[in-house]
């Protein structure tokens, strides 16, 4: 009682009897010892505590915080779920059997609709589904079987006879049926519960011994008996009522069917059959919802009280019926579309496909992610087909091996150990059981949220950092068995490169690095991590990351190019020139144009938005915010952090950055003028990007998005160009540009593309 901080009298409130665990441990003393004096206080307690209104505490002054703390939990509506408010009952007195109207079960249904998508959405149970007095009737007691899964367990109750609770009751069953296989793929998945995803039950099995048959045979049931209805003679149904009850029960059972699509990963074609009935029965129960009638008494805030949870009461989560109906209609489109990744291609256009899919705007719900990867790694298998050493065996194979040895199969067969090829198998085995995590990991982690895959990637690129030091070892113990020589001068247009080793996998390992790196400061743009006047500088060192991957490319193809006319002219020799190492040599340099093209376009595009900021800032048109407690060096540190620990490239000093971004030494109209000609080169580059089929774009399955991607970078390009020439006049014509406009930096969801922030030049009145 003490826990409470009463004062009333003043002896109560100094009345301590311990913390509720204490007295748990301690053992309790011996009422009849004689050094104790036990005073029943029953009376003046109650007394004392009738002289208070409800909710209302009263604290001592030796009160302590822990004491506080506990005590606002007891009596506080917003705290403490036991809490009744004046002429309140404390149970949910709503009678489940009681006999409901056709309209009124419609409503019910559509309500749990809403609800499930807010669970969906990432709301708890305890606030959504479980706010329904049904289906904590179905729950409750626990049932083993289908024919306990009923609302009234009494066996001489006749309520559950009632044609339309058997149909909401088939509906319940299918629903929460769903709800825990749902559970189950986001459990046994890579998510995050404090962002994406409650997976708490409560203390609530969602039908876990009631078999999926059981309830897809109470369904079938369902529509049986409204089917009777309908062509029952004088019933007083309505059909149209009828048929949108049977709607919503065919999409219950359809959508039972594609939770379970996973046992189907080796037969994409019948996997998407559900989500493909499910799409075409939304429109149905869009335009029936109109028939509905609401029982908000069905729905209670008072059944947390029963869940087993530390959670204070929370209210009843309210979805509308078109947002709940929207991301229905997102996750049965989602749903569908993910079931093209397992018509694999190869690793790039796998990567493409996830990348593009994880993109979109609004994101893909928590389920349909982790569906996602669970035909990316069930079992250890990608895509239920494929093991992970053909998976990186395939991109090694684009990037930089193509139609190399290292990867033949018929290495692994030899076992003199003296032998190069048996020592080749064993070093690549080795490499691949490194390389195989921090591979996978790209793929994991753009399976998760934005901002999570923003964050881990400034993890992961640490460890492609530390294999690139691994594989430069792999790389010389290879190169020494199989005795590769130098690149020649006769297939060399970069002669820097002569006279130098491929180094193939420490090359595939920094080509990854590099990527990553630039992938991290692009979601930073996406998410708005960095304020208006640092955009400047953090554009100029994606321009610094994208210099270093075209040169490294430049060096990937040279090695190829070389490899590739040999291998034609030894084929031209024995009369053979459609042999399937050409075909890996051709692709390989499709990718390597590919590449090339987006690092170009990124590497203009980036200089040029630097450059258009930093003739902004000097025009006074973005300014930076009061930071009383940073400066330009902290700041510095702060956002190279992710990169501070990478060795190649090596990090550009505070002064290279400053120098570079500020360029204090040129006009600002040289500065301009080469804006604009960096403005041109990128917008070449991205027009050439547009016309690539998806086989050379490497976007089979998702080109469509690809190409939509590519195509809103060239807006993007058009509208800095744009600014660029409106800056350009203004000046020319002796103007000053920070009175004739004011600058705007579009949020990402504002721009034509989410990583080219364009700023928009607002003439002034």
């Amino acid at each position: 009682m003490a826990d409470f901080g009463i004062g009333v009298p003043d002896e109560l409130a100094r009345l301590s009897l311990g913390n509720g665990a204490e007295q748990q441990e301690s053992r309790a003393p011996d009422m009849n010892s004689a050094g104790i004096v036990a005073v029943d206080i029953t009376d003046r307690f109650s007394l004392a505590v009738r002289a208070l209104e409800p909710g209302e505490l009263i604290k001592d002054e030796f009160f302590t915080l822990f004491e506080s703390v506990g005590a606002l939990e007891i009596m506080d509506p917003k705290m403490d779920s036991g809490c009744i408010q004046p002429g309140d009952e404390f149970e949910e007195l709503y009678d489940v059997g009681q006999p409901l109207l056709p309209e009124e079960v419609l409503g019910i249904i559509d309500q749990l609709i809403c609800h499930e998508m807010s669970w969906h959405l990432g709301y708890p149970l305890s606030q959504t589904l479980f706010t329904s007095v049904y289906v904590e009737a179905l729950s409750m007691p626990n049932p083993v079987g289908i024919e306990q899964a009923i609302f009234v367990r009494d066996p001489k109750d006749k309520s559950n006879d009632q044609p339309m609770l058997q149909v909401l009751r088939a509906y319940c069953l299918g629903l929460l049926k769903a709800c825990g296989y749902v559970n189950e793929r986001v459990r046994a998945e890579h998510s995050y519960e404090e962002e994406d995803f409650v997976t708490n039950t409560y203390n609530r099995t969602l039908l876990a011994n009631v078999s999926t048959d059981a309830v897809r045979t109470a369904i079938t049931e369902a529509r049986g008996l409204l089917e009777r209805l309908r062509s029952e003679a004088g019933h007083s149904y309505r059909a149209e009522v009828i048929d949108a009850l049977e709607v919503r029960l065919e999409l219950r059972d359809i959508f039972l069917q594609a939770t379970e699509c996973p046992q189907h990963i080796k037969e994409p074609n019948l996997a998407q059959i559900p989500w493909q009935q499910g799409i075409s029965l939304l429109p149905a129960l869009k335009s029936t919802h109109h028939l509905c009638k609401p029982v908000d008494d069905s729905f209670s805030a008072k059944l947390q009280r029963k869940l087993a949870s530390t959670i204070p009461p929370r209210p009843i989560v309210q979805l509308g019926f078109d947002d709940a109906f929207g991301n229905l209609t997102r996750l049965f489109q989602d749903g569908l579309e993910i079931i093209g990744v397992l018509h694999y291609t190869d690793t790039q256009c796998l990567q493409t496909c996830v990348s593009a899919f994880q993109s979109k705007k609004p994101q893909p719900l928590v389920y349909v992610r982790t569906l996602l990867q669970t035909f990316l790694f069930d079992a250890m298998e990608v895509l239920g087909s494929m093991s992970i050493r053909q998976l990186i065996d395939d991109d090694l194979s684009i990037i930089t091996l193509p139609a190399s040895p290292l990867l033949d199969r018929l290495n692994d067969e030899i076992e003199v150990v003296h032998d190069p090829r048996f020592i080749v198998s064993q070093q690549m085995e080795f490499f691949r059981q490194r390389a195989a995590q921090p591979f996978l990991d790209i793929l994991r982690t753009l399976c998760q949220n934005r901002c999570r895959v923003r964050r881990t990637l400034c993890h992961t690129v640490r460890a492609w950092d530390n294999l690139q030091v691994d594989a430069e070892e792999v790389d010389q113990v290879v190169q020494a068995q199989i005795k590769e020589s130098p690149l020649s001068h006769m297939f060399l247009n970069a002669t820097q490169y002569a006279d130098s080793l491929p180094l193939s996998l420490s090359s595939w390992a920094y080509f990854y690095k590099l990527r990553q790196m630039e992938w991290i400061i692009q979601l930073g743009f996406e998410l708005e991590v960095y304020q208006g006047d640092e955009l400047a500088g953090m554009y100029w060192y994606l321009n610094y990351l994208a210099k270093c991957r075209l040169r490294h490319l430049e060096r990937i193809k040279s090695f190829t190019v070389s490899k590739t006319e040999e291998t034609r002219a030894l084929q031209a020799r024995e009369n053979n020139h459609a042999g399937p190492q050409i075909r890996q040599l051709e692709r390989s340099l499709s990718f390597i144009r590919l590449s090339l093209l987006d690092a170009a376009a990124t590497w203009e595009f980036s200089d040029a938005l630097s450059c258009l900021y930093t003739v902004l800032a000097r025009l006074g048109l973005v300014k930076p915010p009061g930071r009383p407690y940073s400066n330009d060096e902290l700041r510095y540190e702060l956002r190279m952090k992710p990169f501070a620990s990478i060795g190649l490239p090596e990090l550009p000093s505070f002064e290279d950055f400053t120098a570079g971004t500020k360029q204090q030494g040129t006009s600002t109209d040289d500065i301009l003028e080469y804006c604009d000609r960096s403005l041109m080169g990128a917008k070449r580059a991205f027009e050439t990007m547009t016309r690539l089929p998806p086989t050379e774009s490497f976007s089979v399955g998702s080109h469509e998005r690809w190409l939509d991607t590519a195509k809103n970078a060239l807006k993007s390009c058009i509208a800095a160009g744009l600014a660029v020439k409106t800056i350009q006049a203004t000046l020319r014509k002796g103007e000053k540009v920070d009175v004739k406009f004011k600058v705007e930096i579009p949020t990402p969801d504002k721009a034509y593309h989410d990583w080219w922030l364009v700023p928009k030049l607002i003439t002034l009145p």
